[in-house]
């Protein structure tokens, strides 16, 4: 079960007891809002990509959208998501599982700058059904050796002055 090897990849950090599991689904952001009773902008999605050498995850704001000409720019190839199978295969996590954490070697993991304008955010743990809390300065170092840098690839979740 993914969010066991979740677990216990987060143990090697200290903080396996932030993982919550719940008896409904928070497969998606907004069912993820309403199992942890917080705004919907808070859940960091974990969104999969194909990249020219493999995937590419972008942990992304619950409200941000993915800019295709940003993503382009940045990655050198169109915002294509991995397929469910895809997902499993070469992220080891089911979608809505998806997350930032004991993933295989060599999987990059970006963190999107929509996150940046919160205490504390909600990424998935591995399974449909598990969360965590953690501060962005947290999940950058829970996401460990794939932790491959800070991207600003999103759009539609600022304000009309900053955008």
């Amino acid at each position: 079960m993914s969010v066991e090897k979740v677990r216990e990849y987060l143990s090697g950090f200290g903080l396996a007891d932030r993982i919550r599991e719940f008896t409904v689904s928070s497969a998606t952001v907004e069912l993820a809002a309403l199992a942890l009773g917080v705004e919907t902008n808070r859940i960091a999605k974990t969104l999969s990509f194909r990249g020219v050498d493999g995937p590419i995850l972008v942990v992304a704001a619950g409200d941000a959208k993915v800019d295709n000409a940003k993503f382009k720019n940045r990655f050198g190839v169109k915002a294509r998501m991995l397929s469910r199978d895809e997902a499993v295969e070469q992220t080891g996590h089911a979608v809505g599982g998806v997350c930032p954490f004991a993933l295989p070697a060599g999987v990059p993991a970006y963190l999107d700058v929509s996150l940046q304008r919160f205490e504390t955010v909600f990424p998935g743990a591995g399974s449909e059904d598990a969360m965590a809390e953690f501060t962005c300065d947290e999940l950058e170092k829970c996401c460990g050796s794939s932790f491959a840098g800070w991207v600003d690839v999103c759009k539609a979740w600022q304000t009309e002055g900053e955008q």
